[in-house]
């Protein structure tokens, strides 16, 4: 598949796969990833396709956004050609579905770069660098000239093995990024590696905090006061 008819099927898979939320409002945020460095969307590219094929989006700097949500969330994010060394502070863009990196001389992407980012389906890589999580943690990746293009974001709560080795009992995994997940506990279980059965008792906990709280006050205030006096 050349590389036009590539982008054009990447565009159309993605309008098929977002979701249009009829929220009402105009969007007030403002966010300082979209100016990360100058310039505007790119037409003819995945991310600036993606914004002019759907009227419910709207371009801001590198940024394409789901104008009819409030807040206003960043699905395309295009940073291609902005002379990043490191991939830092994207976590305004984590809702994002596609990502464009390429064309920046970066090195590595540290394992946390991109939790978090559950919906993100595509990213652009300059190709000296591999998929975040690993080649295994994505449907399909293809190298395409100078970039490598990261398709389809795997479920890594689907690995048993990794799952049943990282979660503890009673626990559920979920997804936190590319090969990254998070486990939470289940329900009626609290506490460190979900032991506690049980609703977490929060009327007592906090109970006893107001209590003792009430009694430390009492007392500062009775030898505050006699202090006082004595003077």
């Amino acid at each position: 598949m050349g590389k036009g008819a590539r982008r054009v099927f990447l565009v159309g898979t993605i309008v098929l796969l977002f979701p249009i939320c009829a929220v009402p409002g105009n969007s007030q945020t403002v966010y300082k990833v979209c100016s990360r460095c100058e310039g505007d969307l790119r037409n003819g590219t995945a991310v600036g396709d993606l914004c002019r094929s759907n009227s419910s989006l709207e371009r801001e700097g590198r940024c394409c956004l789901q104008k009819q949500a409030l807040p206003s969330p960043i699905i395309g994010l295009d940073l291609w050609n902005c002379s990043l060394t490191q991939v830092e502070d994207l976590h305004e863009a984590s809702a994002a579905v596609i990502i464009d990196l390429s064309d920046n001389p970066l090195m590595n992407i540290s394992e946390s770069a991109f939790q978090g980012f559950t919906s993100l389906r595509y990213l652009v890589l300059p190709s000296n660098l591999e998929c975040p999580g690993g080649n295994t943690s994505w449907e399909h990746v293809e190298l395409i000239g100078e970039t490598v293009m990261c398709e389809g974001q795997k479920n890594a709560c689907n690995g048993t093995e990794v799952v049943s080795w990282f979660c503890p009992e009673n626990s559920l995994c979920k997804p936190d990024g590319p090969g990254l997940i998070q486990c939470n506990c289940a329900e009626n279980f609290h506490g460190y590696k979900c032991l506690r059965e049980g609703m977490f008792p929060m009327l007592k906990v906090f109970g006893i905090l107001g209590v003792a709280t009430v009694l430390v006050s009492a007392v500062l205030w009775f030898t505050q006061r006699r202090k006082a006096k004595s003077f």
